[in-house]
């Protein structure tokens, strides 16, 4: 078993979803092996910054300089993303724009309980890891590229 290949592609994943089938392309990895361990990067992630947001919050607080400003760009995206498709929304953009740390903050802020959070995030993360990886294992020459 390939175990530093695998634990490659799920670091990968924990950072920025993409990285996870970009990854496993790259090493050669089988389409299911490299879904797999995109959606294990994804909530790992995803499960270490639920169990351990409320003390990042705190920390970040007691040393950020400044209040933040309340209506950002950003802040007024993520309620937009909040009151059209609530969980169901943050989830599905978790993989593909927010990043897995990103769209769990998100959601941790909008007070969702953690295992609504986890299932929704276990759901999308499955899908678009299969969905990402297939669509990267079908771009022709990649392989050579990576190999």
């Amino acid at each position: 078993m390939p175990i530093a290949k695998y634990i490659s592609v799920l670091i990968a994943s924990t950072i920025k979803f993409i990285g996870g089938p970009l990854t496993g392309v790259a090493l050669g990895l089988s389409w299911l092996e490299t879904a797999i361990f995109t959606t294990l990067g994804m909530m790992l992630s995803v499960v270490v910054v639920a169990y351990a947001g409320a003390a990042l919050q705190a920390l970040w607080q007691r040393y950020r300089p400044t209040p933040p400003k309340r209506f950002t760009r950003r802040t007024r995206l993520a309620i937009r993303i909040w009151k059209r498709a609530g969980m169901a929304g943050i989830a599905l953009l978790t993989p593909l724009i927010l990043t897995p740390i990103g769209g769990t903050i998100l959601a941790i802020s909008f007070g969702v309980k953690r295992g609504q959070l986890l299932l929704y995030m276990l759901i999308s993360g499955t899908i678009w890891a299969v969905v990402q990886t297939v669509a990267i294992y079908q771009i022709p020459g990649l392989k050579g590229i990576f190999g």
